[in-house]
């Protein structure tokens, strides 16, 4: 029997007949955008040997490095009451810290990368805790306070330890969240966890090192994004940033930053103040020739401030000359070129971006040390690796090359 308006009209599969939403309703919707990996399709890994060539290499290097320490230190070991007139100081402490990267790399070598990617929220917050230290308690050595002292160690450099956290970090987020990237607010994300790093390190003064990991951590998150003109837009903001500050520094001519700057655009206007360093390293370079005067004979290690450090390679040239310092460098671009290859082979995406980290971390650091030598850029404090004076520059260096040679051991086959 009908109701008071008539007899209803039976349902029929007609979208006529349903509400708006409810044919709607019907419609598949569409599955939730995750920024979570979806499950990996098993791969065939082939495990070999490690790259040996990686491991020659860094071995020279690192032989070299126990060399020209003691070439270009000895004198002026000898000579400082500071070192208790001992010639061989750094020849003894070099020689150590390099023994113990040996063992270091070839155990790390055998470690799984899994294990580095359970702790890097660890090391991240580990390198936060020592990078805050240092602001509150570090060592004030050469116009910035970069240096923790700790019993029987000695003078140790959180910023190293912070290189290497960030290099696991942004692996670890790529590999997660391979999706993530595609946002703008997800890419700010990423560069604020580098940026907090950049941050401590630069606050007590470590302008170099800053940036040696702000390359490494942006060239990263570079390679992993989808979309290049983000970085051109974010890129330009930080090169504008960057380039105002030294500017300014420059222009006021204050402070240790643009005391540095000013001696880089004409050293000889303070040949015996900030522009002291800069002049003698030339005096290095040009002296070289292109078979050098040999080694020991060094006749600037006498006048280099620390010539065992940062400004090793002029001594380097000096020694060995272009020919000889040519070799070398043509040794790092052999250990970046093998570790793009073991980058691109690798099996996973944590991996590969591991190996990409590392690599940068070698290259800009050799690129910088280069051009702070020759003046083309202005003085900072970056060690050239495996060679350069200093324990924690070196162990790092020395245990970042175990990871890739790690990582060179396996390949994935398609």
């Amino acid at each position: 029997m009908g109701s008071r308006y008539g007899a209803a009209p039976q349902r029929q599969d007609d979208d006529y007949y349903y509400p708006e939403r409810e044919r709607l309703a019907r419609r598949p919707r569409k599955p939730k955008q995750s920024n979570k990996a979806a499950p990996r399709p098993k791969l065939n890994i082939h495990v070999g040997n490690i790259d040996i060539t990686i491991y020659l290499v860094v071995t020279i290097l690192v032989l070299i490095g126990v060399i020209m320490v003691f070439s270009a230190s000895y004198a002026m070991a000898a000579n400082s009451r500071r070192f208790d007139n001992d010639a061989f100081f750094f020849l003894r402490r070099n020689g150590m810290f390099a023994a113990a990267g040996f063992v270091a790399m070839n155990v790390i070598s055998r470690i799984s990368l899994d294990i580095w990617r359970k702790g890097v929220w660890i090391l991240y917050a580990g390198s936060i805790g020592l990078l805050v230290a240092v602001i509150i308690g570090g060592e004030l050595v050469g116009g910035a306070t970069r240096w923790l002292e700790i019993p029987v160690i000695g003078a140790f450099q959180p910023s190293e330890v912070a290189k290497a956290a960030v290099i696991f970090l942004i692996a670890h987020l790529v590999d997660k969240y391979p999706t993530a990237l595609k946002s703008w607010f997800n890419t700010f994300m990423f560069s604020g966890l580098v940026a907090a790093i950049v941050v401590l390190v630069i606050l007590p003064g470590g302008f170099s090192s800053s940036l040696i990991i702000a390359a490494i951590g942006f060239g990263m998150i570079f390679i992993a994004s989808p979309y290049i003109t983000r970085f051109f837009v974010m890129g330009g903001i930080g090169v504008a940033v960057v380039a105002a500050y030294l500017g300014i520094t420059a222009y006021l001519g204050t402070g240790f930053r643009g005391a540095r700057i000013t001696a880089w655009l004409d050293p000889w206007s303070d040949p015996l103040g900030v522009g002291f360093q800069p002049i003698q390293s030339l005096y290095a370079v040009a002296t070289g020739g292109w078979f050098g005067l040999g080694i020991g004979q060094s006749r600037q290690a006498s006048f280099i401030p620390e010539p065992q450090n940062d400004m090793i390679f002029a001594i380097i040239v000096e020694e060995l000359g272009l020919i000889g310092a040519g070799l070398i460098l043509i040794l790092f671009a052999i250990l970046i070129w093998r570790g793009i290859i073991v980058a691109m082979k690798a099996p996973d995406t944590f991996s590969s971006m591991v190996a990409i980290g590392i690599v940068f971390a070698f290259a800009f650091q050799t690129i910088i040390n280069v051009g702070v030598v020759t003046n083309t850029i202005p003085n900072t404090g970056v060690t050239l690796p495996f060679i350069s004076y200093g324990g924690t520059s070196l162990m790092v260096s020395m245990g970042l090359a175990g990871v890739l040679l790690s990582i060179s051991k396996y390949s994935a086959i398609k």
